[in-house]
């Protein structure tokens, strides 16, 4: 039977884990600038339990050399009882392991508090050496899903995107991703992970349905005949593309069949916007606002609402302003926007949605980790993802699930496809993991977020392909802070005035208690105040004097949002230190004040 602890027990515990158990780590980080403690609650899972959520039963302790303990199973074992009568807990001696060290039961039911006490109690000993849980481990597998070596997109080193990283993180529970495209044809792999979507065809010419727009998203096919799309177009077969992008997003993993999705604990919502010879902008706009939890005419509000959408689809000339108002409003209600950047190997600025702005342009790699020979390029891409490149062999495109059929459905399928819209949902994919894991993220977040943590291309590239190939283990370790949580916060101890078209001003946020370098997502969250927003710049200054531009002047009020957080690849700075952050108003005849600011490391 377990003992209550006194009270007297209880505070010296809590002393001596605070003396021993946290003393290079989260814990020991100095009171933060407002005024309260910061969380060391990731910091005493890591110490306390055999696997996240479950405290640890069992202690491995190593005694230092010359302790009776390290040799004397009965010395041992009276360590252990009487260390557990002093933290109020009852503990058993169970083996001597290879190194020499105790494996101590601690019994059942002990919160995370109860072993830290014990583990006090063993810190607290000179004649300990440590003590650590004995955690729980688990095979790292790979997905039991038959065809999954043919996903190289997905774990290769040389070009692949580090996806399998990030699965003991994050699978993308929770979130549901709009594939706004020509819909969902049946199929076992994926049905699990479908939920409502719907039809936004309006064109019976387009719909090939028999009817216009409805709730009922299945693709019929969209074949056409030579010169049905136009002179010299020639006929071509059933795509099926929305489903072998919906595939690429979530199939189901694990199931002992096919393939494996990306965010396979996320949903996917078919919206049907291209049928035969294509889609029409205004039904796409629609489709985009609905997805996002928008309000269309004659159309039900939409209960599976996207926190990010994926368009794998494209046409010439500029981004429109009917379909920008669309992207703009989804994004500021909170849905991540994943575009294709185009397979016209031309430069991005010439093709929609590809060149809008407020979304995520997604250009392709080949298995080599060059840019696709297709793939659009230029300074409008922010990200390259694998796309494929079948002319050197399928086995080189993105395997995914597909239809038999070559005009209306038939059996199911799988097969390998190329393209910059094969490349999009793999950031889609990416963008869902992340929500995921860190609900609070928002769209520029995310986007910072992929950006910061890519890697350089393996390949070549002319004309510019982002910020290189996307990295899923990377970028969710970045905005998790490595162990599921959102991090220390750091916060400023006061407001400062921003003085019209004056000079520059600076709040001060001290850092301590951090080891190595600050992260590659720092996040930096700030709140201003001001008349004219457009006026300001702002800046990062790291506590060796570099700077990071996170914000600079412009000629709009509207198009600025200085209460924000903002991304900053700060891994190259020493965390500790005193960091700054610097707002100059550059024009004249507006004021405003700098309310706070926080880092989150």
């Amino acid at each position: 039977m377990r003992t209550s602890p006194s009270t007297r027990r209880r505070l010296i515990s809590a002393a001596a884990v605070s003396a021993a158990l946290f003393t290079a780590a989260t814990a020991t980080v100095a009171v933060a600038q407002d005024g309260s403690a910061p969380a060391a609650s990731a910091d005493l899972a890591a110490r306390t339990e055999a696997a996240p959520g479950a405290p640890a039963e069992r202690l491995i302790v190593g005694y230092k050399s010359g302790a009776t303990e390290a040799t004397s199973n009965k010395a041992a074992e009276a360590d252990a009882v009487a260390k557990g009568k002093e933290a109020g807990e009852s503990l058993d001696f169970q083996r001597r392991l290879g190194t020499g060290a105790a494996l101590v039961d601690l019994g059942e039911d002990l919160t995370r508090t109860d072993v830290a006490d014990v583990i006090a109690e063993f810190q607290a000993d000179p004649q300990v050496a440590y003590v650590v849980p004995d955690r729980l481990n688990k095979a790292k597998a790979d997905p039991n899903d038959t065809d999954y070596a043919k996903q190289w997109d997905l774990f290769e080193a040389t070009a692949g995107m580090n996806v399998p990283g990030a699965w003991t993180t994050t699978t993308g529970t929770g979130v549901t991703v709009a594939v706004i495209d020509t819909g969902y044809v049946a199929h076992s792999d994926l049905a699990a992970n479908i939920v409502g979507g719907y039809d936004f065809i309006s064109d019976t010419a387009v719909s090939v349905d028999g009817n216009g727009r409805d709730s009922n998203p299945a693709d019929p096919g969209d074949w056409y005949n030579a010169g049905d799309c136009g002179a010299g177009v020639p006929a071509s077969n059933s795509s099926w593309h929305g489903t072998h992008v919906a595939g690429t997003i979530a199939a189901a993993t694990n199931n002992g069949k096919g393939m494996a999705g990306i965010a396979y604990g996320a949903k996917i919502s078919p919206l049907r916007v291209l049928g035969k010879c294509g889609g029409y902008d205004s039904d796409i706009i629609d489709a985009i606002t609905w997805a996002s939890g928008g309000t269309v005419s004659g159309v039900p509000a939409n209960t599976n609402v996207a926190k990010v959408i994926n368009m794998s689809l494209g046409g010439d000339g500029a981004c429109t302003s009917a379909t920008q108002s669309a992207i703009t409003a989804a994004v500021n209600r909170g849905t991540t926007v994943v575009v294709a950047a185009g397979n016209d190997n031309d430069n991005v600025a010439n093709h929609s949605p590809g060149n809008c702005n407020n979304v995520i342009s997604v250009a392709a790699t080949s298995r080599t980790g060059a840019k696709a020979s297709y793939s659009n390029y230029g300074s409008l891409v922010d990200i390259s993802a694998p796309g494929g490149q079948t002319s050197t062999g399928t086995a080189n495109g993105i395997y995914s699930t597909l239809n038999s059929g070559t005009k209306t459905p038939s059996t199911e399928s799988y097969a390998y496809y190329q393209g910059t819209s094969m490349a999009t949902p793999h950031i889609a994919g990416l963008a869902a993991l992340m929500k995921s894991a860190n609900s609070s993220l928002t769209p520029a977040q995310i986007e910072s977020a992929i950006k910061t943590n890519a890697r350089a291309l393996p390949g070549s590239c002319t004309g510019g392909c982002g910020a290189g190939l996307a990295d899923a283990a990377k970028t969710v370790q970045a905005v998790t802070g490595g162990s599921g949580g959102t991090g220390t916060v750091f916060s400023s101890t006061g407001s400062v005035a921003v003085p019209d078209g004056g000079a520059a001003v600076e709040s001060p946020i001290s850092v301590t208690g951090r080891t190595g370098n600050a992260p590659s997502a720092l996040q930096v969250g700030v709140n201003i105040t001001h008349t004219y927003r457009g006026d300001l710049v702002i800046d990062l200054v790291a506590p060796d004097g570099s700077t990071y531009r996170l914000k600079s002047s412009s000629s709009s009020d509207s198009a600025d949002n200085v209460n924000t957080t903002y991304t900053v690849n700060a891994s190259s700075e020493v965390a500790n230190g005193t960091w700054k952050l610097r707002v100059q108003d550059v024009y004249s005849a507006d004021s405003g004040t700098l309310n706070s600011w926080k880092l989150t490391f």
